[in-house]
């Protein structure tokens, strides 16, 4: 462990002794499921070395430690993107906290564009696999056997049936498909969203998909849920902006919470 993550699990330490049994990183619009914890912690971003400063409305850019449903949790409320500063690796430095505390499984949120249209503004969509064709990756500039990630089993089979239990406990709609990462900020063209459709993406986003290698790299386990704002460029007349992504996340965040918190409250019975 280098001295910036020991300086932050020391300054986390500061603030609690929770060893967390689930992280989540919370996507655009999405944080209030905060609001579900108790005994909440919380430390902005800016007081852990190497974190990173998020730029975008939505995303507040503290670590929130806590209890959901009595599970001991962390949340990770904002994320860096590639397209703030050209880095795939922004969420390293966080992820990495969350293994040092002894966490080991992840579930990652995110808001995005559907490419179904079946699949609605306002309605969850377990993420089963990804589709990055970009050359960029997180692992870049890594020099060590660990970079060789294998992605096969990169959305956990058993944490994803856990949160299809939970969606059907609470009788919401949790659709499974394949998340297209695009680099952003600049949302799609009716051009690309027809080239994913072909490809076999279901949804597609600007996060997440580096997030899952990296957690990968680190051996946690990850799955990923995204609501979705929208559907793709050029599948209805509407306009696309973020005003709309922040509006449609807080009308869904809704369902997302009560998933979470069921998900959350089996795993505190699960021990």
């Amino acid at each position: 462990m280098n001295a910036d993550l020991n300086d932050c699990v020391s300054r986390v330490r500061r603030h609690s002794d929770i060893v967390p049994g689930l992280a989540l990183v919370l996507g655009s619009g999405l944080d209030s499921l905060v609001e579900a914890m108790a005994e909440v912690q919380a430390i902005p971003y800016v007081d852990l070395p190497g974190f990173p400063e998020p730029g975008v409305a939505g995303h507040r850019g503290e670590l929130v430690l806590g209890r959901l449903q009595g599970l001991p949790v962390a949340i990770l409320r904002g994320r860096s993107h590639f397209y703030e500063r050209g880095r795939m690796d922004g969420m390293r430095r966080p992820l990495e906290l969350i293994q040092a505390l002894g966490c080991e499984r992840l579930v990652l949120t995110n808001a995005a564009g559907s490419l179904d249209p079946d699949l609605g503004p306002g309605r969850l969509l377990l993420i089963s696999d990804h589709i990055k064709l970009a050359a960029e990756g997180p692992l870049l500039g890594s020099t060590d056997s660990a970079r060789f990630v294998n992605l096969v089993d990169a959305y956990d089979k058993s944490l994803r049936s856990g949160l299809r239990r939970a969606a059907e406990h609470e009788r919401i709609a949790l659709s499974e498909g394949i998340y297209m990462w695009f680099a952003g900020p600049n949302f799609e063209t009716p051009a690309e969203i027809r080239a994913a459709r072909f490809l076999g993406a279901d949804a597609v986003g600007m996060s997440t998909v580096p997030e899952v290698i990296l957690a990968r790299c680190l051996g946690l386990r990850v799955a990923a849920i995204s609501v979705i704002t929208n559907l793709g460029a050029g599948m209805t007349d509407a306009a696309l902006s973020h005003q709309q992504t922040l509006q449609v996340g807080r009308r869904a965040v809704a369902d997302l919470r009560r998933v979470l918190c069921a998900f959350a409250e089996e795993l505190n019975r699960a021990g």
